[in-house]
């Protein structure tokens, strides 16, 4: 079949992780046995990257990336007065391209597709709603944007809490809409697949979770011991700033009493200046983007996901389990995976609070056979179920029946 696929975020190298790990994977699937048409931006830092992207597809579209977001409190004003009439986010409209419109409006008329799938709900708004009955649409949701909001919200974890309670109402109205639209929806958990069938119950969701490459994390070759910790994530991103901050300040200063020599190494790109901060604390180290992830896990004790905030399958979560490293992780990191349900093998441990967390980690420091449960059940579960050969099998499914 010809399949075009829309993606805003340029979707390489795949081990960013996020948009660029799943839409990447899914599509080198996909373009085993189907023609597929690839359309996204680049920002600047994107060079060498596409000629090994084009490899992967029949047709490699590119268009640059907006940088700059107006600044000021008027222009804020003018975002929320648009959001409110159009029903669009803002950052849904500040990537929008009309030239890339124009592209894919011409292709649809043209009938040179059969499938357009969109990666990522921020690239709903190229579809035109007409379009379900000439052509198969499919919207990949990698997380809700509604729910992400409102959870934020919840926990205290908003970066703007008044603007964010004036879009909360606007994002369901504006997520109700999008679901219509589309032939098909995918998503990555079960709690997104709740809230698309109560915002659209007439809708085909299908849910297909993230996966991991075993080539790029394998399993270790031994437990390392000792009092080491790892996080993993990208630093630049809210989210992961939260979770590393958090752990950082209120979870590692009570472990270290109990376990002096105990370690934490923040690994992942770009990290922000809170996070670069964290390095003076004691037993702290923060590398930046690293040649191989696998590596720092393999060298870790634990693996902790202390996240508060942000929805979706983790790929963090997915890969530290694939490279046999125990996790220690909290609701939302465990997100979409079964690991401590009655007559389920124990495949991590929750935490959500500074004091799970300390008994968590210090469980795991003093119990080898622990350890080794975790790491043995973790891998085999990432081998039964979320390979990327499996998961992208079961997209292309989706995507031509």
């Amino acid at each position: 079949m010809n399949i075009l696929t829309i993606c805003s975020t340029f979707p390489y190298p795949p081990t960013r992780g996020g948009t660029q790990g799943r839409t990447f994977n899914l599509l080198k699937t996909l373009t085993q046995n189907h023609a597929v048409t690839l359309i996204t931006q680049r920002s600047q830092d994107v060079t060498e990257e596409i000629e090994a992207l084009r490899q992967y597809v029949k047709e490699l579209v590119v268009f640059p990336r907006p940088t700059e977001l107006e600044a000021g409190i008027p222009a804020k004003i003018k975002r929320f007065g648009q959001f409110l009439l159009r029903g669009t986010p803002p950052n849904v409209l500040f990537l929008y391209c009309e030239e890339i419109q124009k592209w894919i409006d011409k292709a649809v008329a043209a009938e040179k597709f059969e499938v357009i799938t969109c990666e990522h709900s921020v690239n709903e708004i190229y579809i035109r709603p007409e379009w379900k009955k000439q052509v198969r649409t499919i919207l990949n949701i990698h997380s809700s944007v509604y729910r992400t909001c409102k959870n934020q919200l919840e926990t205290g974890t908003s970066d703007n809490e008044w603007r964010d309670r004036l879009y909360l109402p606007l994002l369901r109205r504006y997520e109700r809409q999008t679901l219509r639209k589309f032939s098909r929806v995918v998503v990555t958990t079960d709690e997104d697949e709740q809230q698309m069938k109560a915002f659209a119950p007439e809708a085909e969701i299908i849910l297909i979770p993230n996966g991991v490459d075993l080539e790029t994390f394998p399993y270790r070759k031994a437990d390392p011991g000792g009092h080491n910790l790892v996080f993993v994530g990208g630093l630049d991103y809210f989210v992961n700033i939260d979770a590393a901050c958090f752990f950082s300040l209120e979870v590692l200063p009570v472990v270290q009493q109990k376990y002096p020599d105990a370690t934490l190494t923040l690994v992942g790109s770009k990290p922000s200046p809170e996070v670069q901060a964290l390095a003076k604390r004691p037993g702290i180290t923060v590398t930046g983007r690293v040649p191989s992830v696998a590596e720092y896990l393999h060298k870790a004790t634990v693996a902790v996901i202390p996240l508060r905030t942000g929805f979706g399958m983790k790929f963090k979560t997915l890969e530290s389990m694939a490279a046999g490293v125990p996790v220690v992780a909290s609701d939302r990191g465990l997100e979409g995976l079964e690991v401590d349900r009655p007559n389920v093998p124990l495949r991590a441990l929750r935490a959500n609070r500074v004091e799970d967390y300390v008994e968590a980690i210090s469980r795991l420091f003093e119990d080898t056979r622990l350890r080794e449960t975790l790491s043995r059940n973790g891998r085999e579960l990432i081998e039964q179920e979320y390979t990327w050969e499996r998961l992208g099998k079961s997209y292309e499914q989706v995507l031509t029946n």
